[in-house]
């Protein structure tokens, strides 16, 4: 993966010599305003159709890596790359569709479901069919009586998971996740992460997750990304965190546990 990780991978590489890397990062660094470094030369390579989580203290700089991926921040041109095109070099909104992103809290349109799951599509002046909408609630692990129902008349839950069917509309090639379960009960949560596997085994979706919890990695991840002070330290299996050398790292993870 061309990190100072490399030495700690564990048939990533053999994983990536089968499908190719969909993200090549390199060099991606961030600065606040204070001068501070929030990202500080990341160097990691995302594989295609797998599941990669992102974990670390918090203040590591998950949440702003996972937005350079899809421009909500602008990174500098050469450092992050989809499928050997720097993203910079792309249309914006374009680049967005093709690497959707659900936020820790979900945040429904006015109107119906299937008002919501349709909202991307008729942008491209598309408007997808009943059908269409009934089979992108299954894939966000909804049934299609919802597609009817107020978002304020769904749970917290199941207004994620609709968050999930929108973004699907677009028919993405990336997800990125940014902790969309924190706020959710163990049953909703399960829902999230049994919809994340099913596209990942159906579809190939590639899917890059922050998380805050370590066991939710171990369930559903291919990959294991450990991010500390801005840096991508160690690069592992999840049943293999807890062979982790970085200090900081092995720190977060015997807390965690």
């Amino acid at each position: 993966m061309g990190s100072s990780a490399d030495h700690l991978l564990v048939d990533v590489n053999e994983i990536e010599s089968i499908s190719g890397p969909k993200f090549r990062v390199r060099d991606l660094s961030k600065q606040a305003d204070s001068g501070t470094l929030i990202l500080s030369a990341v160097r990691v390579d995302i594989p295609k159709g797998r599941v990669v989580g992102v974990i670390g203290p918090s203040g590591s700089g998950k949440s702003t890596f996972l937005r350079a991926l899809n421009r909500l921040w602008e990174p500098a041109p050469g450092s992050v790359y989809m499928d050997g095109v720097d993203i910079c070099e792309m249309d914006v909104v374009s680049l967005r569709r093709k690497v959707g992103m659900l936020f820790q809290l979900p945040a429904l349109f006015e109107g119906t479901v299937a008002d919501n799951v349709r909202y991307g599509p008729l942008l491209r002046g598309t408007k997808l069919t009943d059908a269409e909408v009934a089979k992108l609630l299954a894939m966000a692990d909804l049934d299609a009586s919802l597609a009817a129902k107020k978002g304020n008349e769904l749970s917290v839950g199941q207004a994620q998971r609709v968050a999930l069917a929108r973004t699907l509309a677009n028919e993405p090639e990336v997800l990125l996740l940014d902790e969309p379960t924190s706020a959710l009960d163990p049953i909703s949560t399960q829902n999230i992460e049994d919809a994340i596997i099913k596209l990942k085994n159906t579809h190939g979706l590639t899917t890059i997750m922050v998380s805050h919890s370590v066991k939710q990695i171990q369930r559903i991840a291919d990959i294991v990304c450990l991010l500390v002070d801005g840096k991508i330290v160690e690069i592992r299996k999840p049943n293999e965190l807890s062979e982790a050398k970085h200090p900081m790292a092995l720190r977060f993870l015997e807390l965690s546990s």
